[in-house]
């Protein structure tokens, strides 16, 4: 929800603005004059300032220049009296947007001012949005076991609660968070990633909460860090478990509060948006450990969800091959490439223990090596020390029974071990024991 700052000496004009502006959904603050004007905008972040030019106490015109100080991402509307138009252009130049004479001729001009100053300060957000890198991935799931899965994201993708995606490095998590961004009321915002395992515990914080000018050396300007960049729309917190505790009890915060200050700053900001964290760590052994804040834990596992690792949805493997095959041959130039009979094979019988993003680099990889318009199994590179992996001929029935016995040799018969290694629970691996007929 965009927030308005009202100024005005005049009780009955603020109310009328208050009352127009909140039937459009905005949040309004009053004040009744510049100087607790400043004061609120020193403390709290706005998107629009709509204030009077002459005032006690502080006049518009000094609000202006100290909001602009302040604030420089606000938008600034002037109220003026008839016959003092040209206050009204002074202030243009000082940086005000748009201004409305007094008395206002009614709702409608006020309406249309207000969402074009507010529609331009969103394309300014929109041009820093754009960038931040973006990713291309769609979500394919075609295999049963990620059914409950999927219905799992949508139907938290109706709600605003916190969620924590849990799995494997490279099962594909920041997809999921779009996957459930896509499909939330929160679409048509921004959908903005973090990686909290890209920065140091210093830059992190600039990164996620934006920094003020001068705020430490290089800060050369103000800067909006991802969590204002991400507004209205969707925050995705990769790999979460890697934050630095320091950081946990900011983060902690916000997330209670929806509400920080950037680095260097005072002023209390505000956000109203869908936070989405994934990790790839344990993060109950984490917190046994005392690497991960019990508090912090239970505010973003509010609905956890896991995704399998890609050796546990084979019937997917193929299907995301063909995408990933026609995305990545756009990019090398060389589309229309396809997979032949033995590199399918390949594929499915290959553990992937890199998931997805080992997919796709197996795949770049061949298409490098490939000269022809199909990629053979020669080409994937997929067994230990750079081989080709061994063709199947089996079924997926077969390939399971052979990885249950192969893990079982591994572990000296201990079913606990091999559980642990096929990464499935020890009830599943009895049941597959018992539907298999192996001992």
């Amino acid at each position: 929800m965009e927030r308005v700052l009202v100024v005005d000496d005049e009780e009955g004009i603020r109310s009328f603005i208050t009352e127009v502006l909140e039937g459009e959904g905005l949040r309004v603050t009053q004040a009744k004059d510049g100087q607790e004007a400043h004061a609120l905008v020193q403390r709290q972040g706005f998107h629009l300032l709509i204030t009077d030019l002459k005032m006690p106490r502080l006049d518009g015109m000094s609000l202006l220049r100290l909001a602009r100080a302040e604030q420089p991402e606000m938008e600034i509307l002037v109220l003026t009296a008839h016959g003092t138009v040209e206050s009204a252009v002074e202030a243009m130049k000082l940086g005000a947007f748009d201004y409305l004479q007094k008395p206002l001729s009614g709702p409608d001009e006020l309406r249309l001012v207000v969402s074009r100053a507010l529609e331009r300060r969103r394309l300014v957000q929109d041009k820093e949005r754009r960038a931040l890198p973006e990713a291309e991935e769609e979500m394919t799931a075609t295999d049963p076991v990620m059914l409950p899965v999927l219905n799992q994201m949508i139907k938290v993708a109706a709600t605003d609660t916190t969620v924590l995606l849990t799995g494997e490095s490279g099962t594909g998590k920041e997809v999921a968070a779009r996957h459930i961004h896509a499909h939330s009321r929160r679409n048509q915002g921004p959908f903005v990633a973090v990686n909290c395992a890209a920065l140091s515990p210093s830059l992190l914080e600039s990164e996620m909460f934006g920094h003020e000018k001068g705020a430490f050396s290089g800060a050369v300007a103000m800067k909006r860090g991802r969590f204002e960049l991400a507004d209205t729309g969707t925050l995705f917190l990769d790999e979460v478990g890697e934050l630095d505790v320091s950081l946990q009890v900011k983060l902690l915060r916000v997330l209670q509060e929806r509400r920080f200050e950037r680095v260097g700053g005072q002023r209390t900001m505000e956000v109203d948006l869908h936070l989405i964290a994934a990790t790839n760590r344990d993060l109950q052994q984490a917190m046994s450990n005392g690497r991960f804040r019990e508090d912090l834990y239970h505010r973003l596992a509010v609905f956890p969800i896991h995704l399998p690792a890609l050796r546990e949805r084979r019937q997917d493997i193929l299907p995301l091959s063909r995408i990933l095959l026609s995305r990545i041959g756009r990019r090398l130039g060389r589309t229309g490439i396809s997979l032949a009979r033995d590199a399918e094979q390949a594929l499915l019988a290959y553990a992937w223990p890199g998931n997805v993003r080992e997919l796709g680099n197996a795949l770049e990889r061949a298409i490098i090596l490939t000269d022809g318009a199909q990629i053979h199994v020669s080409a994937l590179l997929l067994g230990p020390g750079g081989s080709p992996a061994p063709e199947w001929s089996g079924t997926l029935k077969d390939l399971e029974r052979e990885a249950i016995r192969n893990a079982l040799d591994a572990s000296g018969g201990n079913r606990k071990k091999a559980a642990e290694k096929l990464d499935i629970g020890l009830r599943t691996l009895y049941d597959k024991l018992k539907e298999y007929g192996l001992s």
